[in-house]
């Protein structure tokens, strides 16, 4: 099994807000964004999310504002097929990769929650949503890579000389992360993810769900181990292991009192099989493969990433190597004080994580 060095994601938001800020103020703060990229730039982080969500603003705006106030740093750009047509989206992309020297990565996710989806017009099902994207991604690179103009009739596009002058500066494409984790997402995963990304699991998850995705590229005629692997996680990190503990306690009671009687009741997306996971795991225990913390992931409902993993940065280093072991090679990494946490991780965390893996990973006992 190839090693991939490691990447490091952060995640910028609209405005200053977590399971423990509230969000107050304008919907869209730019001077906050622009600090917040600033911040992962300076920490060594290689990309940034840029997160979607049916009523917020639009990622691809938000994350060339982010870009116009950053030199280096990459973006992860989450997008949902269906809303727009496939060859302008491949436009989009491609201009924002030109403007900003190639630092454009989509994000490309299918909706696992109806009434989300809905909000905005979609009214598919499922199973049908992931085809669709397994269509729409196909279009995207084809738009990227054609040197010459073509016609396409499927399912859900047709298109007569479909062609963009404009290329992206990646080549052969912009690289595509891909999300979910039903059989119709593990599916379309195997034939077009670049990077495969799921939320922080067990480490006897992440090695099943690896392997799913591998098994899929095989079947479509790809080399599975060209795939890459993306886990998120929420990183609680203090000087010694009691204090980070404290620390998360003290997060827990947070949403506790911001959220009073949906406390531990949550609100998960009915159809997302990564929130099921998140979930399943939390129902094996608070902590699992020794720092793997899920409390927070049991009181919110798992609707996002918010699996944790507390400890001191070289202990939290430690367990980042072990999955890096299994074939993880990037991590998605944000906190819950997300301004300050990124600061912290960047003068921390990164550096313990590069130097542990490095030195080869302490092994962690999976349950």
């Amino acid at each position: 099994m190839t090693l991939h060095a490691p990447e490091f994601i952060g995640m910028i938001s609209h405005r200053h807000g977590s399971e423990i800020h509230p969000p107050q103020g304008p919907i869209l703060d730019p001077d906050y964004v622009a600090r917040f990229a600033r911040a992962h730039e300076d920490a060594g982080f290689d990309r940034i999310l840029v997160a979607w969500h049916s009523s917020h603003p639009d990622t691809l705006l938000v994350a060339s504002h982010a870009a116009a106030h950053a030199k280096r740093i990459g973006f992860m750009i989450a997008h949902r097929p269906g809303f727009i047509a496939p060859t302008l989206a491949a436009r989009q992309f491609a201009t924002f990769d030109q403007l900003t020297g190639g630092r454009a990565a989509i994000h490309v996710i299918s909706g696992g929650n109806p009434a989300e989806q809905r909000a905005d017009g979609d009214f598919l099902s499922h199973d049908e949503r992931y085809a669709r994207s397994d269509e729409y991604v196909g279009l995207l690179r084809r738009v990227w890579t054609s040197e010459a103009p073509f016609d396409h009739a499927g399912t859900y596009y047709r298109f007569e000389r479909a062609y963009s002058e404009i290329k992206p500066v990646q080549k052969p494409h912009i690289p595509i992360y891909f999300g979910g984790s039903s059989d119709a997402a593990i599916a379309a995963a195997g034939r077009h993810a670049d990077i495969y990304a799921f939320w922080g699991e067990t480490l006897e998850q992440a090695r099943e769900s690896i392997a799913k995705v591998r098994a899929s590229a095989a079947r479509a005629g790809r080399d599975p181990a060209a795939i890459r692997f993306s886990l998120s996680f929420r990183p609680v990190l203090a000087g010694t292991e009691e204090a980070a503990w404290k620390r998360a306690k003290d997060i827990l009671e947070r949403i506790r009192a911001i959220r009073g009687d949906a406390f531990g009741k949550g609100n998960p997306k009915p159809e997302s099989i990564g929130s099921k996971r998140l979930l399943d795991a939390a129902a094996g225990g608070a902590v699992r493969d020794k720092r793997l913390w899920t409390e927070v992931a049991a009181a919110v409902g798992a609707g996002a990433n918010t699996t944790a993993l507390v400890g001191t940065p070289e202990q939290v280093a430690e367990s980042l190597a072990a999955y890096h072991a299994i074939g993880v090679s990037t991590f998605l990494i944000r906190g819950f004080d997300p301004l300050e946490d990124a600061v912290e991780y960047g003068n921390t965390l990164l550096p313990a994580t590069r130097a542990a893996i490095a030195a080869g990973p302490v092994p962690v006992a999976a349950e």
